[in-house]
């Protein structure tokens, strides 16, 4: 058993969509391919990945380090003691080689993405959900038949009303979510706050949504949005500032009492740990969003969750960044919070299977093996061209 090939191509998004902060016309986003000489029906088993949304294509780090590294180490170093698998973790360390401590931004979301497509490949291997097999090794054996799904929405799109905000959010109520969330920052404190009251109104309670500032703020502006929005006592207030101003972040723990979140940024244990430790983030009330593909990947998450619980951190407050089928099964695996969903919002990359159903806010998991990316038929268009299958 080894890896024949690793491949990896950079694909545009596609998306006019915009934050309080940047929007999405130039991103990229890398597609990997994991490519074993193991058969099934007759065509190779492959792993599929790509780096998540919010960061651009990686390929020249992958192509000039990672998959060298992996593809000159010899095959049987890279299998587990039984010789009937990959192994992740082994993999990781060949990627690691020779590379020095620290600047993991630059590394992280290369390495993280092959590594999620290794994944894919082992529980192919095994012939099971990539959920399933997270489960039997990080979570007691325990494989849920669904999961909490939260959807993003209420971006700043151009012409946008009021009314166009609330039909919005009432089609995602429609559609089985029960819980949704929307941008803040891209108007004036007093227009994004009618905005707010205006979903309110179709949501009902402060519980069902969650606002997000994508690091927007500094430290009078990120205040002012925390004295305001604290009555509506939201489910959480995501990256209000820079995602490495612990010290702020510590200040607004201070005086905001709801739940604070951030995470998508952090690309390293050791970040995530620096933020429990210095940010004045509250175990049991504040939320974790790490994005596994570009942190490292998924033997990486496992670590930081182990770190995160001497801190008191249950799972249940770890919800991963992405809104994809990868984030999907690390939740369901890991017995984490939730996922979050991005329907039609990142064209191909946003979203689950296409047969994916939600009811009553959360969403059925699926069994085919692997992370499930050939339910995604546009998606795995992309992925299949890739491999030459």
């Amino acid at each position: 058993m080894r890896i024949v090939d690793i491949r990896e191509a950079a694909i545009p998004l596609k998306s006019k969509l915009a934050n309080s902060s940047f929007d999405f016309s130039e991103m990229t986003t890398s597609v990997v391919a994991v490519i074993t000489d193991v058969i099934r029906d007759g065509k190779p088993v492959c792993g599929f990945a790509f780096n998540s949304t919010g960061r651009y294509a990686v390929g020249a780090q992958m192509r000039e380090r990672f998959i060298p590294r992996i593809m000159k180490a010899a095959p049987d170093t890279l299998l587990n003691a039984n010789g009937t698998n990959l192994d992740p973790d082994k993999i990781l360390a060949v990627m690691l080689r020779r590379e020095k401590i620290g600047g993991d931004a630059e590394r992280s979301i290369g390495i993280g993405t092959i590594d999620v497509a290794v994944w894919d490949a082992v529980a192919k291997i095994e012939n099971k959900p990539l959920h399933a097999v997270l489960a039997e090794r990080f979570s007691g054996g325990k494989i849920p038949s669904s999961v909490f799904c939260y959807v993003g929405g209420g971006w700043y799109w151009p012409g946008q009303t009021i009314k166009d905000l609330q039909d919005e959010m009432r089609r995602h109520l429609d559609a089985g979510y029960a819980m949704v969330k929307m941008k803040v920052g891209g108007l004036p404190l007093d227009e994004d706050v009618r905005r707010l009251e205006a979903v309110m109104q179709v949501v009902g309670f402060g519980d069902r949504l969650a606002v997000d500032a994508n690091g927007k703020f500094q430290r009078d502006e990120a205040i002012a949005y925390a004295r305001a929005l604290a009555p509506f006592k939201l489910r959480w207030f995501e990256e209000p500032c820079h995602p490495l101003d612990y010290a702020l972040f510590a200040e607004l723990a201070s005086i905001y009492a709801p739940p604070l979140a951030t995470g998508e940024n952090l690309y390293s244990t050791q970040d995530v740990e620096n933020l429990v430790r210095f940010g004045g983030f509250r175990a049991g009330r504040d939320i974790i969003q790490v994005d596994p593909p570009q942190a490292y990947g998924i033997g990486q998450y496992a670590r930081t969750l182990d770190a995160l619980s001497k801190y008191g951190w249950e799972r249940a407050s770890m919800f991963p960044h992405g809104g994809n089928q990868m984030s999907l099964s690390i939740a369901a695996g890991f017995g984490l919070g939730g996922a979050e969903s991005y329907p039609g919002v990142f064209g191909d990359f946003g979203g689950f299977a296409d047969d994916a159903r939600i009811e009553n806010g959360a969403i059925t998991l699926s069994d085919r093996p692997g992370i499930g990316f050939e339910g995604q038929a546009n998606l795995y268009k992309i992925m299949r061209e890739l491999a030459g299958l």
